[in-house]
């Protein structure tokens, strides 16, 4: 990390976002730049995000935002 990178842009910072699991609203706190991650991973392939975080607490074994950001950069390293 060089050290003029910005750690106070909003993709660093923390925020809820409105899911529906099962059919069940809840909220789901992560930082921006993993729920963007989310977003385009749904998108690359062709569901929404409701069903893949779906997905995701169906098959997590620890808190769903651990999950979705180890998710994220598991995606990442496929790349």
């Amino acid at each position: 990390m060089a050290m003029d990178d910005d750690l106070s842009g909003d993709d660093y910072k923390m925020r809820k976002h409105s899911v529906l699991l099962d059919g069940h609203q809840t909220s789901v706190s992560v930082e921006d730049a993993f729920w963007n991650g989310m977003l385009a991973i749904a998108k690359e392939r062709g569901q929404s995000v409701n069903r893949l975080v779906t997905e995701l607490d169906h098959a997590r074994t620890t808190n769903l935002s651990s999950t979705i950001r180890v998710f994220v950069l598991s995606n990442l390293k496929q790349i």
